[in-house]
């Protein structure tokens, strides 16, 4: 039986605090090419690791939500797209490209093969699958259309708006007719926001030093939608800033990661007072929808209504240091680790 190395990222101990390379080594094994005969899982070819904030969450010791913590000693998972190298599964065959949950690996085999979906459209980047076509696309649909429900004319602003997923929902937002801003970390993301992805205006948090101030300049008429994506400070303005029967969807809380203690947030009488609707989410709860965002999306990719930007790095090597730096904002867009070309 055919026999290759399988280099693997392994999460070498639990997190405390933010997450550092130290955290995570690289280990070399031997994996077998060939399932045993009653496996019904799939081995298959990792091609494109995805980098997403809430993974170091799962770096910490403890339960995040219903997510078990990674295992030390054990590789990574995250979402990715691999090859079909073998199955047991009948709804897989070798050579189907398909994206899901994978390992942080060259070689993975997947016991769980429901957390896979089949790749029918080819004639897009591959590596689309870790980001506009993939968790990262569903999240900015299902928030942005589901929970906010946009109508024309209404204002929007997006935190941490040139990432995977803050990117497409400014997109989505003036697809929709809605007045735009958008915020990031450096000024070269402030532009990309305004000259790539369409947003009518964005500014740099970091040379903001009153955030509520800085919210009643670009809002004088208050926020109808927000779309969280960061958390603490930057909440408590923006609560301030909403207007009456506003929506907040709650995508991620990315500056309260791996603090020790989380920080509180003052404003929170501004959700009773102005008939907020605020909701949280995880994204795979609604991938029955991933049919309907497809149909929407693709021909939208395809004729060139909407892009996408991402950041990719060669090399399983390149993956703790990729993964760590989305904390002090390193990526240009959709962080991806190019594992293997097909």
């Amino acid at each position: 039986m055919e026999a290759v190395r399988n280099l693997q990222v392994i999460l070498k101990d639990y997190v405390n605090g933010f997450p550092k390379e130290s955290y995570m080594l690289l280990k070399t094994s031997i994996i077998p090419l060939k399932l045993p005969q009653d496996s019904n899982g799939v081995l298959v070819k990792n091609l494109y690791l995805s980098c997403d904030p809430y993974l170091c969450l799962l770096m910490s010791k403890g339960q995040v939500g219903y997510l078990e913590s990674f295992t030390p000693g054990s590789p990574i998972t995250g979402f990715g797209v691999a090859k079909v190298v073998d199955s047991g599964h009948s709804n897989f065959k070798k050579g189907d490209l398909v994206w899901g949950l994978t390992g942080w690996e060259e070689y993975t085999i997947i016991t769980t093969p429901q957390t896979l979906f089949k790749i029918q459209d080819t004639d897009v980047p591959l590596s689309y699958y870790t980001g506009i076509l993939g968790m990262p696309g569903m999240t900015a649909y299902y928030g942005f259309y589901e929970i906010c429900a946009p109508k024309k004319g209404e204002y929007v602003f997006v935190s941490s708006a040139s990432g995977a997923v803050g990117q497409l929902v400014g997109q989505f937002a003036k697809l929709t007719g809605c007045y735009v801003v958008g915020t990031a970390g450096t000024n070269e993301k402030v532009e990309l926001l305004k000259n790539k992805f369409g947003y009518d205006e964005a500014f740099n948090y970091k040379e903001e030093q009153d955030l509520d101030a800085a919210l009643k300049r670009y809002f004088p008429e208050g926020i109808d939608i927000y779309f969280e994506n960061v958390g603490g400070k930057m909440l408590e303005a923006v609560l301030l800033n909403m207007r009456v029967n506003g929506r907040i969807s709650a995508c991620g809380m990315i500056s309260q990661y791996n603090l020790n203690q989380e920080e509180g947030v003052r404003n929170l009488s501004s959700i009773i007072m102005k008939r907020l609707h605020m909701k949280g989410f995880i994204v795979s709860d609604h991938f029955n929808l991933l049919p309907k965002y497809m149909e929407m999306v693709i021909p939208l990719i395809k004729e060139g209504k909407i892009c996408y930007i991402e950041d990719i790095v060669e090399g399983l090597e390149s993956a703790p240091a990729a993964l760590v730096g989305l904390f002090s904002g390193k990526n240009v867009g959709k962080q991806v680790v190019l594992v293997a070309r097909e």
